[in-house]
């Protein structure tokens, strides 16, 4: 499968090049600007390539920019992607006294990118941190995915398979995205409280 990372010099787009480079996937990292992706690309042994000629050819598209730039994103690269299909990973987080919120908006950061694709959208991976994914050992967590459609969902459990040691799990519809997106805001106030690297393991399924 041959995958491109927008957003792939980001914290996260690097840390899941980096997790994905030397297996049987080829990775394009994209980027607004060519020779940055270039230069990150250089570093994990992938490819490098402006956004719209990283989407081009790719079997799947991860949307991994900041959760403020998605939207944006996706709107200017709607007719290079075409009718690929889309991982989106970012969350939406509000920072506050009392702690990290999710967002307050009434849908999804992952339904609102479908909203602006004619391609089709899963969401998941919003467990797994960058910190993590980069390590030298895969993350021991499962990975959670949901999305509509199901041939697509089935491509993003195959990439998510390659980046724990847990398991990439069917999470249901793309409408569970909301809940998947709150959960890196429990994650993050997990992790500040407790100065740890908190990630998800699912128990009680066969």
């Amino acid at each position: 499968m041959r995958v491109a990372i927008v957003g792939g010099t980001g914290p996260f787009g690097r840390a899941l090049a980096t997790r994905l480079a030397g297996s049987e996937h080829e990775v394009v990292i994209g980027s607004r600007d060519a020779e940055r992706a270039a230069s990150a690309a250089a570093e994990v042994r992938a490819e490098g390539a402006a956004n719209e000629d990283a989407v081009q050819a790719a079997d799947l598209v991860v949307l991994a920019t900041k959760a403020e730039a998605a939207l944006e994103t996706a709107r200017e690269l709607r007719d290079a992607i075409g009718a690929t299909p889309v991982l989106s990973v970012a969350s939406e987080l509000r920072f506050t006294p009392v702690g990290v919120l999710p967002s307050s908006e009434a849908t999804s950061l992952a339904e609102r990118v479908q909203l602006e694709l004619a391609a089709p959208v899963v969401a998941g991976l919003h467990s797994l941190a960058a910190s993590s994914l980069g390590a030298d050992e895969a993350p021991d967590e499962d990975a959670l995915v949901c999305g509509d459609d199901a041939d697509v969902k089935a491509l993003a459990l195959e990439l998510a398979a390659q980046l724990v040691s847990g398991r990439a799990l069917d999470a249901g519809p793309l409408a569970s995205a909301r809940a998947l997106e709150g959960l890196t805001a429990v994650i993050v106030n997990l992790n500040k409280r407790y100065r740890g690297h908190a990630g998800i393991r699912v128990s009680g399924l066969p």
